[in-house]
């Protein structure tokens, strides 16, 4: 039964998707006290690697890869709870640019060191050579994905192939 089970070609993506779905499910568990989503999270992250520039908010939809409008929604969360502002770019003052305020920067902090915690849980039986290894394979994984999605249609099958 388990040469069947680690034979089956879609099982790592099962995998992949189980974990992903599952820790986000934590994660979000993790951050209630605090008062904010993970996607939030994210977005205070994100515009943490400017240094205080700030990012206007098409480009960090781009960076995020969602839509304007689901952004703005989570901006709007974030800028009434005081963790970001929203002010008119230095060079075009029709556009909006997005600032992290010191309350979120000090929410940011402090959402790193809950996830600190939460990944050392979720790591604590797994021998740091085996998460090189899995670290190794995922990279892998993503750059050829990356190299799929450049070329237009490298990602779809086939269907008739098989028929043939």
């Amino acid at each position: 039964m388990a040469a069947a089970r680690d034979e089956h070609p879609f099982r790592i993506g099962f995998l992949i998707h189980d974990v992903s779905r599952l820790r986000r499910t934590v994660l979000d568990k993790a951050l209630k006290p605090y008062g904010i989503t993970r996607a939030q999270w994210w977005v205070l992250a994100n515009m943490s690697r400017r240094k205080g520039e700030g990012m206007m908010q098409t480009d960090l939809a781009k960076v995020m890869d969602v839509g304007k409008v689901a952004l703005g929604g989570l901006i709007d969360r974030l800028e009434a709870g005081g963790l970001v502002k929203r002010e008119a770019d230095r060079s075009d003052r029709r556009a909006k640019r997005v600032v992290m305020t010191a309350k979120g920067t000090r929410m940011l902090a402090n959402i790193q060191s809950v996830a600190a915690e939460f990944n050392s849980r979720v790591m604590v039986d797994i021998a740091r050579s085996d998460l090189r290894c899995a670290e190794e394979v995922l990279h892998q994984m993503k750059k050829q994905l990356i190299a799929m999605d450049a070329v237009p249609g490298a990602g779809t099958a086939r269907i008739d192939e098989g028929a043939q």
